[in-house]
């Protein structure tokens, strides 16, 4: 009788603790399904626009980096809901679930005590289990809100994309379509860019260029790196000065030349949709954030 009581307990404790995080009565589309289809939307637009779009890239990664947590922390709730169903299902087969319960103990004052502890200890673990439960209730909602405003920046910056679409095209035309040659591996217009470049600022450090195998502009031989300081470290004054009039003169002559976009201080200047420096997010590091070179693709 007792172990069918135990049974219906669990039951409506998972039930009750399930119905905390119930989806509102207007359901919106699943998140998962939603980001794929954009996914799929963004590839077609980059394809199109015939390179990387960084804002893009950045809206992307930051609703995946929302919704990969949202998942976690679906899964963190169902097994804290799970482990709370299981710890009243056992303080209720042990009879000690009953706090109130201490007041009609007998016996000797060892017994006592020890009875008063096994409540207070159990008393005090339930407590730290809902507060647990409450603040994972809590942090899942709060992921949810964050990843669905994630994915509606992800729409809005496809959006504006398209909007540009035919002004890209028109650049598109204008520049053509250019292949590595063999010896270099280097488009044509990007060893035109890079000469240009060196002629009219000192690179007192490397630029990189070919990256073979790399799925972006570098490893298509359309992207070249003008470093600023070398081993990861971040350029002194004079060297930040130079990289920033670098950065600005190819934007001001980026459209004449062929340029696409520039990487530049975490931020992105984007030629094909004209919109201004945009924040970069955080990529870990010095060089992978760069600070220590102007990045320059073509088209």
């Amino acid at each position: 009788m007792r172990s069918g009581r135990v049974v219906w307990l669990a039951a409506v404790l998972i039930g009750l603790f399930s119905s905390l995080t119930a989806p509102a009565a207007e359901a919106k589309p699943n998140p998962q399904t939603e980001l794929n289809r954009l996914t799929k939307q963004a590839a077609a637009l980059q394809k199109a626009y015939r390179g990387e779009i960084e804002s893009l890239e950045d809206a992307k990664r930051a609703a995946k980096k929302a919704g990969d947590r949202t998942k976690k922390l679906g899964s963190d709730l169902a097994r804290a809901k799970v482990e709370i169903a299981r710890f009243y299902s056992n303080s209720y087969m042990s009879g000690s679930i009953d706090g109130p319960k201490v007041f009609t103990y007998s016996g000797d004052a060892d017994t006592i005590l020890g009875q008063v502890a096994t409540v207070t200890y159990l008393a005090e673990e339930k407590n730290q289990r809902l507060n647990r439960l409450n603040d994972l209730l809590k942090e899942s909602r709060d992921a949810k809100t964050q990843a669905d405003g994630k994915i509606d920046d992800l729409k809005k910056e496809i959006k504006n994309l398209l909007d540009k679409k035919a002004d890209v095209e028109k650049l598109l035309k204008k520049f053509g379509f250019q292949k590595p040659d063999a010896g270099s591996g280097l488009t044509p217009r990007m060893i035109s860019v890079r000469n240009i470049i060196m002629q009219n600022f000192p690179m007192p450090f490397s630029v990189g260029c070919l990256r073979p195998g790399d799925p972006g502009e570098h490893g298509k031989g359309r992207a070249c790196d003008f470093m600023m300081s070398t081993g990861g470290r971040m350029p002194d004054a004079a060297s930040q000065a130079r990289g920033d009039a670098l950065a600005q003169w190819c934007i001001e002559n980026g459209r004449q030349i062929g340029i696409m976009y520039i990487i530049w201080r975490q931020r992105y200047y984007d030629i094909r949709t004209g919109a201004g420096w945009r924040q970069m997010s955080d990529r870990g590091g010095i060089t992978q954030n760069h600070y220590d070179h102007v990045h320059v693709s073509v088209f």
